[in-house]
């Protein structure tokens, strides 16, 4: 059983009521969510090395955020060892634990421009990558998924480097908009969502509409694009199945529990 249920079961058994409070609660629940997404990206293969980075924000006004520590693998999350940082803290990467540059410079940037992004993922997923490479990195709407993202995924198409400078993170997070994720030119793609379940599943169906058009172009074949009518009405249903986004991710964590449930240490 992850830690912070077992606290909350002994208050109550204590007191009889739940002692912890509300806030404390939700950041312990946030930072066991975050922990199993990192460990779930690296279960999928979707991250890179010690790179990318996953963010969520605690305050009201999403400007102090959770950040996986610098270099630490993802398949080694732990949920007592996030960062909890502040994005106007001009500081923070002089402190001896400073997050990896490039995480504070995408995601400080994120969480103070877009108070809707309460959660972010940037990661280097192969077929998503792999279609960032490309001239055209559109994904066309050829089948239900790839139709999820129809007019609701930005395209960042200016990459200037590795994102260390505030420069490169301020630009990210402006093309962004209101958008739920962006495709980052010769770079990568980022989700942004109210939840971590709902962020993940982002990635996990912008990662398969990837990898849907880049087997497409391998055949050689022309696309079967839908109308754009056919496209938008297809991307709308998808809003009835938001449930199933929350219901994807508690699955998965289901399955971390029962195989390692030490991300919730």
């Amino acid at each position: 059983m992850p830690w912070w249920r077992l606290r909350e079961s002994w208050s109550e058994l204590l007191t009889g009521t739940n002692v912890v409070s509300l806030k404390e609660t939700d950041e312990q629940r946030l930072r066991v969510d975050l922990a199993a997404a990192l460990r779930l990206a690296a279960r999928n293969d979707w991250h890179e090395g010690v790179a990318n980075h996953f963010s969520a924000a605690v305050s009201s006004d999403g400007r102090k955020f959770l950040v996986n520590p610098r270099w630490k693998h993802f398949s080694m999350a732990k949920a007592s060892e996030l960062l909890l940082v502040d994005a106007d803290d001009p500081d923070t990467m002089k402190r001896p634990d400073a997050p990896d540059p490039s995480a504070w410079s995408i995601h400080s940037a994120i969480h103070r421009r877009l108070p809707h992004a309460r959660v972010a993922l940037h990661l280097h997923p192969p077929y998503a990558t792999t279609l960032a490479t490309l001239k055209d990195s559109t994904i066309y709407p050829i089948d239900q998924v790839t139709a999820r993202f129809f007019r609701r995924i930005a395209y960042d198409m200016n990459f200037g480097g590795i994102a260390t400078q505030e420069a490169e993170g301020e630009r990210i997070a402006a093309s962004i908009g209101n958008h739920s994720a962006v495709m980052m030119a010769n770079h990568g793609v980022t989700t942004v969502a109210p939840t971590v379940a709902e962020a993940f599943d982002a990635m996990y169906h912008l990662e398969r509409a990837a990898r849907q058009m880049v087997l497409a172009y391998q055949t050689g074949r022309p696309l079967a694009i839908m109308s754009d009518d056919l496209a938008e009405a297809t991307a709308r249903e998808w809003d009835v199945y938001k449930d199933a986004e929350h219901a994807h991710f508690a699955e998965m964590k289901r399955t971390l529990d029962r195989e390692d449930p030490s991300y919730a240490d």
